[in-house]
Order: structure tokens, then sequence, then C-alpha cells
């Protein structure tokens, strides 16, 4: 082959191989590294169908590969118009920012709730875009739980100064009221009773601030879960009788001692119990069922035929002077989540109005080897 003057010499044969071997290698590696990657990765053309996904998207959508490729990206959550719409929305952002970040919350079919945090780029070549995507639901979880114990830490310190100096006032009130009962006429009866009533419902908040103070120093032993809460339907008997109420009770006699503060754990169930008696006003059952269940916890259910929670309501429950009871002050549920966090525990709601309510409440049977 004559070459003219200024024309490029040809590449060498070994030259085009040794590129094209680099070129498959190069192709390999970075096929490996999406492949690999403990992120869900996803390729996505301009019409937001699926070009390319990864196993840990695969595995964390719960479809397979050759189902999602050529689907669009929102085609997986059509049945959930509410998440449909949020992943809109990302690549709304997206195809108007260039890039964009986002957290979407999904509903489980068990009920729980799962977040994924998603970041995506458009354009990373020609026609083809980018998006990473991972499950946080542990990482809010965690947020939620430490703003929930700065709340509580924060409260508990103006509930002990508050409940100190109301105290004083209230202690000289009741004193004086004693001193006049001798003097009430009885026309004037029914006015002693109600200021009496409410002195005592006033004190019964103010002792409910206090144990929203510092907790004190408390002391955990061995014992029976199941009298604990024997002993707790036994006290509530007779209000549950005023009610119209009945209790069932399903005790498993093989459990095991739980390591526990008795008295703390029963001032929970009373609270719980509580509530769901006077959450049925014309009346109804409830339903406490112990058993053990999975990594050494023991689980106590509360069900009731009420009137139910909804959702949204649910997500606020044991806020600071959250309640759903006409006269409630949400103490008592507050105190509640406190004393079951402190053993290491977790309370769960299930719930649709009309259809009653459910609280979980699950403990370590031994709280050195808690997993929660």
């Amino acid at each position: 082959m004559q070459l003219n003057q200024g024309d490029a010499l040809p590449l060498d044969i070994s030259e085009l191989k040794k590129r094209k071997t680099d070129l498959r290698e190069s192709e390999q590696k970075y096929r490996r590294i999406f492949e690999d990657s403990i992120d869900g990765l996803i390729l996505w053309d301009n019409q937001h169908r699926i070009v390319d996904i990864n196993c840990a998207a695969e595995k964390m959508i719960g479809i397979s590969r050759e189902k999602l490729i050529g689907k669009q990206i929102y085609d997986p959550y059509s049945h959930q118009e509410k998440n449909k719409q949020e992943i809109l929305k990302h690549i709304e952002h997206v195809l108007n920012n260039g890039h964009g970040n986002s957290t979407i919350m999904f509903d489980k079919e068990d009920g729980k709730k799962q977040y994924f945090e998603y970041s995506s780029k458009l354009e990373i070549v020609e026609g083809l875009n980018f998006t990473v995507f991972k499950d946080v639901s542990e990482k809010v979880e965690m947020q939620e739980h430490l703003r929930k114990s700065d709340t509580l830490n924060v409260i508990g310190e103006l509930a002990a100064g508050i409940a100190h100096e109301i105290r004083n006032p209230m202690t000289a009130l009741k004193g004086f009221i004693q001193l006049l009962e001798g003097n009430i006429t009885k026309e004037h009866s029914m006015y002693y009773q109600v200021i009496t009533t409410e002195l005592a419902r006033i004190d019964s908040i103010i002792n409910e601030f206090l144990a929203l103070a510092k907790p004190q120093a408390i002391r955990f032993q061995e014992k029976d879960i199941n009298q604990i809460m024997k002993e707790t339907v036994d006290l509530l008997n007779a209000q549950a009788v005023l009610y119209n109420v009945q209790f069932f009770t399903n005790y498993d006699e093989q459990l095991p001692l739980v390591f526990c503060e008795p008295n703390q754990l029963k001032k929970v169930f009373i609270n719980l119990i509580k509530n769901a008696i006077e959450g049925m006003p014309s009346g109804g059952n409830i339903t406490i069922t112990l058993q053990k269940v999975e990594n050494q916890q023991i689980q106590i259910s509360i069900k009731d035929d009420g009137t139910g929670i909804s959702k949204e309501k649910i997500k606020k429950l044991g806020e600071p002077f959250y309640t759903t009871k006409e006269r409630g002050t949400g103490l008592g549920l507050m105190v509640s989540y406190r004393i079951i966090d402190e053993h290491k525990g977790n309370i769960r709601v299930e719930s649709e109005e009309g259809k009653g309510a459910i609280f979980y409440i699950t403990l370590p049977i031994n709280l050195n080897n808690s997993n929660l």
C-alpha cells in the first residue's frame, strides 16, 4: 500500500487487539461494579422505561429483572397511587434540574413502613438516566427515636419543675377543703364533691408529670409477666364491669421469667387497658394475649372492639400532650412509651377506624441479650 505525504499511519494489528481487550476488560469491570453494588441501581431512558437494573434493586423491589426491564420505573407501584405520584414527582424534579434526591415511604404488606432514599442524575450517557436507591428505614426509625428521646428529656425537666410548683398550692387547697367538709350544707354538697373530684384529677396529672421527670433508679428483677398481667386485670375488673366490658385472656404458662421492673410494667398495662375500656363507652371485649416470639422476646397484645384509631393519629401516639380522649392529657401513653423504652422493648399499634385497635408490647426476656 502506497502512502501519500501527510496520511496517518495505520494502527498496528496488535495495538487494535490490545485496545479491544482493554475495552472489554473495562466493560466487565464496570458491569461487576454495577452488579455487586449493595445499593439499588437503575438505568432508565427518557420515556421512564427501565433499561437495566442490578441485583440489589431487583431484591429491594421484589420483582425479577426480566419482568422489570422495559417497564416504566413506577409500574411496580401502579397499585399504590400515592407512591406512584411520589416517584413521578421525583422524576419531574430530575428532568427539570438534571439531578434530584428524595425519600419515599412505602407501606409493606405486614403493615410496617419502609423508607427508600432516591438519588438520580439525568443523561449520564446520551439517552440514559441513572438512579441509586437504598433502604433507609433503620436510619429514619433511629432519627425518630432520638427525636422522641430529646423531647422526653426536655418535657421531663419542665414537668418536674411545673409539678413541684403546682403541688405546693395544691396541698394547701386540699387541706383547707378537708377542713371545710364539716361545714358544707346539704345544698352545697354537690359543689364540694365537684371540687374534691377535680382536685384529685389535678393531683393525678401532677403525678404523671413527675413520672416524666428524669428516670429514678429502678431495680430490675426476674418476674412472672403472666402474674403481673393477672394482677392488673384483677385491679381493673371493677371498672370493666361499669363500662360493660369483658376481658378474655390468653396466658402462656410456659413463658420464662422476664427481667423487668414489675411496678413500672403494671403501670403500662393499666394505662393501655384503661384506654381500651374508656374507648368503648357502649361496652365490648378486650382480648389480652401473652406469648413468646422470636429472638428471645415476649409479646403482649391488648385488643379492643372500640372505634379504632386513624393512621394519622397512630403516628402521634406517645407525643407530648397528644390524646384521643376528650379529657385526656396524653401523659399516660407518653409515660408508657418511656417505660417500655427503658426495658429495651417497643410498643406498636395496629388499627382501622371502626374496627378497634391492638397494642403490641414487645419485651426482651433478658435485657443484656436484647437485640432491640
